[in-house]
């Protein structure tokens, strides 16, 4: 499913068009983010938790040439199902 998708799907469900329903998803995307860059956390009961988590810097190969290469430290978004989608997903 892609974005698009998604706000139709939104959008039949909720009864809103898609208009309203893209604001709403944008808006949904836009706070996690934000809360995200800040370094917090977003915890959606039942379905999961974003979390950002510290990568360190490490060493690699570049695989053409199998030469080391420097891996800069830097930090990623993680996500985290919760028990309800991690139950439903395993049906």
């Amino acid at each position: 499913m892609n974005k698009g998708e998604l706000i139709d799907k939104i959008a039949k469900d909720a009864k809103v068009t898609k208009g309203q329903a893209a604001d709403a998803l944008d808006s949904v995307i836009t706070s996690v983010t934000g809360t995200l860059s800040k370094g917090g956390k977003v915890t959606l009961v039942g379905f999961g938790t974003f979390s950002v988590s510290a990568r360190a810097a490490r060493k690699g190969r570049n695989p053409r040439t199998g030469k080391e290469i420097k891996i800069k430290a830097k930090k990623v978004a993680k996500f985290k199902a919760g028990a309800e989608l991690a139950k439903k997903v395993n049906k």
